[in-house]
């Protein structure tokens, strides 16, 4: 067996730093990046977040959709339904399953019996967050690790109070719903899945769903 020798000088100058660094603590490189200066990093809008959520998550790629209640939802999805020529599509929410069944509108199915043929499915989320028009899920979600990425069309449907400026503060929320512990899984989705990783050519739809919907109801 061959065995490396250490130079002593190496080891003096290693046990210099080891000694240097156990004397004080190594100082934050950017400390303006934390605490009551976190909010200066970026300038301040005088849009409102939705509007700046719209246009960030229209900039990626995605399609933002305005209802001002909860009947007008249920119109445009049946619209978009009916314009794409779609036969099955999915929805992991409980509530809003309801509320097409109560509305007469016969056009979705419980994810909990999943159809991998289906032509979309309809998903909540946490958070919208405006600044990077990225969405926010979590495994607490029914079927929030697969429903929002594996069916090539995603419907996200979300409200007035489910909307924020920045990621911290989305985390923020993450953490106080859930004060009794975290979700196993918290994604950030920005845009449609795509990848430029073979020949740096611009691929949509490689991971993930090739078109992402954002039904925001005003309510």
């Amino acid at each position: 067996m061959q065995i490396f020798k250490t130079s002593k000088a190496r080891e003096n100058i290693l046990a210099r730093v080891r000694n240097g660094l156990g004397e004080q603590p190594v100082p934050m490189p950017f400390p303006e990046a934390e605490g009551d200066n976190a909010n200066q990093i970026y300038a301040n809008s005088e849009v409102s977040p939705e509007e700046t959520f719209a246009n960030e998550f229209i900039k990626l790629g995605g399609k933002f959709v305005f209802c001002e209640n909860e009947k007008e939802l249920m119109e445009q999805i049946n619209d978009l339904y009916d314009s794409r020529g779609w036969t099955s599509m999915l929805c992991a929410e409980e509530r809003l399953l309801q509320l097409f069944q109560n509305n007469k509108i016969n056009i979705v199915h419980t994810a909990a019996q999943p159809e991998k043929d289906a032509d979309a499915c309809i998903t909540g989320c946490e958070m919208l967050i405006a600044r990077t028009g990225s969405v926010l899920f979590s495994s607490r979600q029914f079927m929030g690790r697969t429903a929002p990425v594996f069916y090539p069309i995603h419907i996200i449907v979300a409200y007035a109070n489910q909307i924020t400026s920045d990621i911290d503060q989305g985390i923020t929320f993450i953490k106080k719903h859930y004060k009794n512990g975290l979700p196993s899984m918290i994604n950030l989705n920005t845009g449609p899945s795509r990848t430029a990783d073979i020949e740096k050519t611009l691929v949509v739809g490689v991971h993930g769903p090739g078109e992402v919907f954002c039904f925001y109801v005003n309510a």
